[in-house]
């Protein structure tokens, strides 16, 4: 199932600083049990890589009293017009999906987005965020919603943290731990940054992961065919790298348009409406494939609610290959092999 986009995914080192609590909180993983790797294994490992513990920002460094302030904000309704949606509202991490599960997600006041809320889980790991990748990390594309009158809807970034002043007088001092060393701690851009050092923490590791580092047995036999089957026929193009995607942009429809595949209701132009380069006509962001048996519906605007329908679809609108049922079957089985779970969530 290649999805034309390749993606150079850049590996993320750990980050270690802070008290000795801090340490403990992000240290390394465990060594798995390794014996020498199958071809299978060899070929995933130079394509895929080695999935981090968490994704760092050398402009946001983590601690831990920041991504427990972003966590807390993440699930803030204050940060809504009406204090009735929060992040999570859209982007459920309870569920184990990053997800609302729905087509487009509703707002502050009930109307709906224009186009389907991508996973925050692993998000981090991308190259930009948003489907048109207006964003270019976790911490820009966080302040986003908030102001937007579709979204959270709150008037401006000033009535944000005057809110949060004045409502929660935990806060102020929540801020001062998280940016010790800033002179005015409790800023819309701190509160950004805290929110992007909590999703930072959301990667999750998966059986395939533990195949890729040694272990046989982490796969099925289904599973495997449908890793081996995942290559083969070129879906690593695109989904390639740490997050099984996320790090290009390719048009969505190579082979015909999209919406000949999807019976999409409305044409989106993707990228374009961004650049205004008509080369980036229905070009969107790869998105990553960790979790995605978890995130239905699929595809920018949620027209298709399958997954095996989604894989048959991008065999064909960008490959221009139409897979069996058994081929289908195997690497929608070896998607479902790519959930897990936030570790210490």
């Amino acid at each position: 199932m290649k999805i034309n986009i390749l993606y150079a995914i850049p590996l993320f080192t750990l980050f270690s600083c802070g008290s000795n609590e801090e340490k403990q909180a992000y240290q390394a993983e465990p060594a798995t049990k390794s014996t020498e790797l199958t071809a299978l294994q060899e070929e995933a490992k130079s394509v895929f890589g080695r999935l981090p513990i968490q994704a760092d920002n050398p402009e946001n460094p983590l601690n831990a009293k920041k991504v427990a302030l972003g966590k807390k904000l993440y699930f803030e309704t204050k940060l809504s017009k009406d204090n009735t949606i929060s992040c999570n509202s859209c982007h459920n991490i309870d569920n184990g999906s990053g997800v609302d599960n729905l087509p487009f997600s509703p707002g502050n006041d009930g109307s709906l987005g224009g186009r389907n809320s991508p996973t925050t889980l692993n998000a981090a790991l991308h190259m930009a965020q948003f489907w048109d990748g207006r964003a270019k990390d976790v911490e820009e594309q966080a302040g986003g919603p908030i102001l937007n009158p579709v979204e959270m809807a709150m008037p401006s970034k000033e009535a944000v943290i005057t809110r949060l002043k004045n409502t929660n007088d935990f806060y102020p001092e929540l801020f001062a731990q998280a940016f010790p060393y800033d002179e005015n701690p409790m800023t819309y851009d701190n509160l950004q940054k805290a929110i992007g050092a909590f999703e930072r923490t959301l990667i999750t590791p998966s059986r395939v992961d533990d195949f890729i580092k040694g272990d046989h047995d982490a796969l099925t036999g289904a599973e495997k065919r449908g890793l081996e089957t995942f290559m083969a026929v070129g879906c690593t193009s695109c989904h390639a790298g740490n997050a099984f995607g996320g790090n290009m942009y390719q048009k969505f429809g190579v082979y015909g348009d999209y919406w000949d595949y999807t019976k999409s209701d409305k044409m989106d132009e993707g990228r374009f409406e961004v650049t205004k380069n008509e080369a980036d006509k229905y070009v969107f962001k790869v998105p990553g494939l960790r979790n995605v048996a978890k995130t239905a519906p699929y595809f920018h605007d949620g027209s298709v609610k399958s997954l095996d329908e989604a894989v048959k679809i991008m065999a064909k609108a960008q490959l221009d290959r139409t897979l069996s049922d058994e081929e289908t079957k195997n690497i929608v089985a070896f998607l479902n092999a790519l959930s897990g779970d936030v570790k210490n969530y």
